[in-house]
């Protein structure tokens, strides 16, 4: 093994380790036996009420809490305020050692300990240590709300009346404004699936898929805040009598109302100080802010203005720095006061331009992300919590068992399938596409934190397809020079050479995609494009990098038997298939098709959005014992008349009990339908109706027209792309391409979902679905780039030849490679489909569209429409070039 290889293999490994220590622990740990194995000084701490060793507290705990009740957060956290424990003497950072907050690199080796001495307060230091204890003694990959279930509570609006206070400038409500805000700051709070939405006039519901919360419901009062931002004069007058206590009223000679506040960092014997009653200027000069790092290792709230707010703040600070007292020399001072509390109170020397500011206050991480969220976010009106209880996953245990074995056996038929067509070349594949997944899952489980729901599969899954078809476009490549008569050497060399341009096309323009949607997206939509980005830089990585050295090694090992030379086009004509003169009639009946389906989603229009979209009712209901939820599925499912119905168990939020509530979520005017068709099939179960509200769809207005906008500017970004790096034939071909796929794709996915009763699909769009049709976007540009490439390539290795010949010569060269890309991911997706249940049969259903529709309009729209823009003249495309001709250059 030369050193090239090797040190490709050694980095190779060490990425594997990496990753695998990003991705655990697989399940949740119990945070007393968790924190008891992270102590760090546990032999030298000293702690009030005779506390020597942090193994006695968690002794002591034991003893005071129920048998079968583990130590959890609130347990620790109470036992530390009751005992004054200070709990960094068994956690602290080693002298030398910089102390981490929740990473999870290699936290099995060693005992890094957590840095919390910036803080002056005992509590403050408890909670971000018990914070960060609990953060990392849950699984490194979390489950969403349909896999896993959460916490829900309510919130009701103050103050706020409905009927008047609306919007002038989009006509949206002021509860439609607090979903708005809301969904913000969960997302911005880095959950990545949250269902937010009205619940009745006054109130908005919020689900949560977070341990974190559920032991903490203290996180909760925190997100209610108004966050009404104020900044105000400091009054430095010597003169000024000095403040008792918090909250005085005091009137200077100028008449100037004065307020003693005090701030929320000070020190016990700190005294308040004199704040104008009256603000000069509030939160709506800023334009973002953000937590930073201080010098000294602490964390404060950065501030950037507006143009006009960086103005203002400017005139306020150079009034301020001339409030300086000349007899005691001290300098003005800025009082920062956030919802009538006082936050900091910075000196002002001289003016401050420049369009930013500080608020410093000791704060943790913690506190300043939720502050700077908060300040993103304002709510104009207050909330008050009101119901709190937790929720079971929306996915039904036996839904998701019988889905994982159906992912489990596609998995193993593309395996197989790999081996057997493709020899050693099959197996390098697996690999490569397995640390392609493994890369992926380790980023967002490591480094974004992400939680895994069906959106963020679906782009998952769209990365596998796009990873598994840059092995294939490899190995074809190989292949042809090897049936060449090319050693295996010179093989491998150039079937790397001629592939590498394809590969980074197809993915450069799925990445287009993913950064507009990250961009312009919200929601699940901007979940999408980040797992996908990732998803297409890893697979590069796999396919260039990675398969690229296995192979290698295996030709330097002897191994002749690389790839197979056997060929899935033996039958068809030497000369090749003709697609080109079936093009007319498979053009004009795709088109039929389309028009078909988008007539069926015209006439269905009032019945394909579901719930999530449209909104609807929910009904509690109490039970003297819970249904199985796939029995429910199935009983729902066998009665069409009752339309969606979406269901939950929950419970009160910490009271160890099982289900004790069911949720029914349906159409409008059919909850009460849906409890008397279970009352009727389950009479043992004794179902009672406890209460029923309106409920908005947790899909808002702003994601839809997100989504929309994302998607239309995508397509012009890759219209763009592929006219400046091809030229503009092949950028109309891709996007009406494209756009094709996706009509045909819903309007298939309805049309049969009607005819078949929803035997097949339900036809019925929900939130994941609007993930699945962003993948045919992915998946549907990947295919039409690969052809292209090859119409290019032949128009330059052929000089002579006429363009209708060119593009016969490209679809059936790249005829083998589309025809197994297709058929790998078919293997995994119809399986999903016919195996898989709940809204994972329709996901996987559209998916399966989605392929043939992909693979279809390469070959008949794509092409033919960069025929007909040519008029089959082939000096047509050169002359129709925007830029010089240069092609992507790869190195040995």
């Amino acid at each position: 093994m030369n050193r090239s290889n090797t040190w490709k293999l050694f980095f190779t490994a060490l990425l594997m380790a990496i990753s695998i220590s990003l991705i655990l622990p697989f399940e949740d740990r119990v945070l007393g036996e968790y924190a008891l194995s992270r102590v760090t000084s546990d032999a030298n701490a000293s702690n009030h009420a005779g506390h020597e060793k942090f193994s006695e507290v968690i002794d002591n705990l034991r003893l005071q809490l129920p048998e079968d009740q583990p130590i959890d957060y609130a347990a620790l956290r109470d036992y530390g305020k009751r005992n004054r424990l200070d709990y960094a003497a068994y956690f602290e950072a080693p002298s030398g050692i910089i102390g981490t907050v929740g990473s999870r690199l290699v936290p099995f080796l060693i005992k890094p300990g957590i840095r919390a001495g910036h803080l002056k307060d005992r509590d403050k230091r408890n909670d971000l240590i018990l914070r960060t204890l609990l953060k990392n003694s849950q699984a490194a990959i979390k489950r969403g709300l349909d896999l896993r279930g959460g916490i829900a509570f309510t919130m009701e609006a103050n103050d706020l009346n409905i009927s008047t206070d609306l919007d002038q400038a989009s006509g949206a409500s002021p509860m439609d404004k607090v979903v708005e805000i809301m969904s913000e700051r969960l997302n911005a709070f880095g959950v990545a699936e949250t269902v937010v939405r009205k619940k009745g006039d006054r109130a908005i519901e919020v689900q949560i898929p977070d341990l974190t919360t559920k032991q903490d419901p203290g996180i909760i009062n925190e997100l209610q805040k108004p966050a009404k931002l104020e900044f105000r004069i400091v009054n430095t007058n010597s003169e000024a009598p000095v403040p008792v206590q918090e909250g005085e009223e005091w009137t200077d000679d100028e008449g100037i109302p004065y307020t003693a506040l005090l701030r929320s960092d000070a020190q016990p014997n700190e005294r308040p100080i004199w704040v104008r009653r009256l603000w000069s200027a509030d939160g709506e000069i800023i334009a973002e802010a953000y937590p930073r790092q201080d010098q000294m290792g602490g964390w404060e709230v950065g501030l950037d203005f507006t143009p006009e707010g960086g103005q203002t703040f400017g005139d306020l600070t150079g009034k301020i720095a001339e409030t300086a007292d000349l007899t005691t020399g001290i300098p003005g001072r800025l009082a920062i006061v956030l919802d009538g509390q006082l936050e900091s109170a910075p000196t002002v020397k001289e003016r401050i331009g420049g369009g930013s500011a500080v608020i410093s206050g000791n704060f943790s991480f913690r506190e300043a992300k939720m502050l700077s969220d908060i300040l993103n976010n304002p709510l104009k009106v207050s909330l008050t919590i009101g119901e709190q209880y937790e929720v079971s996953p929306t996915l039904a245990a036996g839904a998701l068992s019988s889905s994982l074995n159906a992912c489990l056996l596609g998995a193993v038929l593309v395996v197989a399938f790999m081996i057997v067509w493709y020899k050693a070349g099959g197996m390098v594949a697996i690999f490569s596409v397995g640390l392609n997944v493994l890369l992926v899952i380790a980023t967002l489980a490591g480094i974004f934190q992400a939680t895994f729901t069906l959106p963020g599969m679906a782009a998952l899954v769209l990365t596998i397809g796009m990873a598994v078809d840059a092995n294939i476009l490899i190995f074809e490549r190989i292949r042809e020079e090897l049936r060449a008569g090319k050693s295996p050497e010179n093989a491998l060399e150039g079937g790397y050479a001629k592939a590498f341009s394809t590969i980074i096309d197809a993915n450069l323009t799925t990445l287009i995609t993913a950064s507009i949607l990250i961009w312009l997206g919200t929601g699940p939509v901007k979940g999408f494009g980040i797992t996908l980005a990732i998803g297409i830089a890893t697979s590069v990585f796999c396919a260039l990098f990675v398969s690229r050295m296995l192979l290698t090694l295996l030709v330097k090992s002897g191994v002749r038997n690389l790839i197979s030379l056997q060929s899935i086009q033996k039958s068809a004509p030497k000369e090749g298939i003709d697609f080109h003169q079936y093009r007319k009639v498979a053009f004009l009946t795709s088109w039929i098709i389309v028009g078909i389906g988008i007539f069926s989603v015209y006439s269905k229009q009032d019945t394909i959005l579901g719930i999530d979209f449209r909104g609807g009712e929910e009904l509690v209901a109490g039970f003297s014992e819970p249904i199985d939820a796939g029995t429910l599925d199935e009983s729902f499912k066998s009665n069409a008349e009752l339309g969606e119905v979406q269901h939950v168990y929950r419970s009160e939020v910490g009271s160890g009990e099982g289900a004790s509530r069911l949720v029914l979520q349906t159409e409008e005017g059919k909850s009460r339908k849906a409890l008397a068709h279970l009352q009727e099939n389950f009479p043992e179960v004794s179902l009672v109706e406890e209460g029923l509200s309106n409920i908005g769809g947790s899909v808002s207005e702003q994601i839809k027209s997100d989504a929309i906008l994302s998607v239309s500017v995508a397509l012009f970004g890759i219209l763009l792309y592929v006219a400046l790096r091809f030229e503009m034939g092949y950028a109309i071909g891709a996007v009406v391409a494209t756009v094709h796929d996706i009509l045909m794709t819903v309007g298939l996915f309805v049309l049969i979902g009607h005819l078949s009763d929803g035997m097949l699909c339900s036809g019925q769009f929900t939130a994941p679905m609007l993930a699945s049709i962003l993948m045919i976007v992915g998946y549907s540009i990947n295919d039409t780039i690969v052809v292209f490439d090859r119409i290019r390539e032949e128009l330059e290795l052929n000089p002579v030849t006429n363009l209708r010949k060119i593009v016969m010569i490209a679809i059936n060269r790249v005829l083998s490679r589309s025809i197994l890309t297709s058929f790998t991911t078919l293997l995994a997706a119809t399986s999903l489909w016919i195996f898989g249940a709940g809204i994972i049969n329709d996901f996987a259903f559209v998916f399966v569209i989605g392929i043939l529709t992909g693979t279809f309009s390469s070959i008949f729209i794509a092409s033919p429409i960069f025929y007909f823009w040519h008029r089959g003249d082939r000096k047509h495309v050169e002359e129709g070039e925007l830029l010089p001709k240069y092609d992507w250059q790869t190195s040995k």
